[in-house]
């Protein structure tokens, strides 16, 4: 099961960063179709938010088809995200993270390997 977390300092609302921890665990095989997600009250307990932001990120996921409410019994993921292999992913993520321990050894910061990622993805090149 997925614990959320909320950054009350970051700049995203609390029910979007709830919306997106839920997406990246379907993304990465974390929550699979039939998975129940944690209650209301679990994700209040463990994030702090009000149990009304927690709602209105069930809806939205409900609204996107990614879960299904089922009442009395509570959310259950309806979709996966992803065509990656289970396996495939947890090793990509496995040499993301030598890559990531390499970049801070050679004194990057968290921004600066965000911005590295962030051109490689684009496929930008800035050398000229």
């Amino acid at each position: 099961m997925v614990e959320f977390r909320v950054d009350r300092g970051g700049g995203l609302p609390a029910y979007l960063q709830l919306v997106q921890q839920a997406r990246e665990a379907l993304r990465l095989g974390w929550l699979r179709p039939g998975d129940k997600l944690p209650t209301v009250r679990e994700v209040v307990a463990t994030s702090g938010v009000n149990p009304n932001t927690v709602l209105k990120a069930y809806r939205e996921l409900e609204f996107a088809g990614l879960v299904e409410a089922r009442q009395g019994a509570g959310t259950f993921v309806k979709a996966a995200l992803g065509s990656v292999e289970p396996e495939v992913m947890a090793e990509l993520r496995e040499q993301l993270g030598d890559w990531v321990r390499t970049a801070r050894t050679a004194g990057l910061e968290d921004e600066d390997i965000h911005a590295l990622v962030g051109v490689v993805l684009t496929g930008e090149n800035n050398n000229g």
